[in-house]
């Protein structure tokens, strides 16, 4: 085996310096990722205010009643699922 003097850095070190250099170097590139940002801001952060409402704080006062909810609407699917898939019912 040949030795050379300089040492190559370990790979994620490598693929670490990839995109720093890359980012670093970038134009076109900066714009993109700030329209990806306020794209995922306004997907994550603002349709979630609108389409997504709290539904069990409003309805359930109690973690104990918000648990049975989530419990029986999880058993109803699966036993539905059971029902018309294998023929019989449980």
């Amino acid at each position: 085996m040949e030795s050379t003097g300089s040492r190559q850095p370990s790979l994620p070190v490598r693929i670490f310096s990839l995109y720093s250099e890359g980012f670093r170097n970038m134009t076109l590139g900066r714009t993109l990722w700030k329209i990806i940002l306020i794209k995922l801001i306004i997907m994550f952060g603002v349709l979630k205010l609108f389409f997504f409402p709290d539904f069990l704080n409003t309805r359930f006062a109690t973690d104990a009643q918000k648990a049975d909810h989530v419990l029986e609407q999880i058993t109803s699917a699966a036993k539905e699922t059971t029902t018309t898939t294998g023929g019989e019912s449980l």
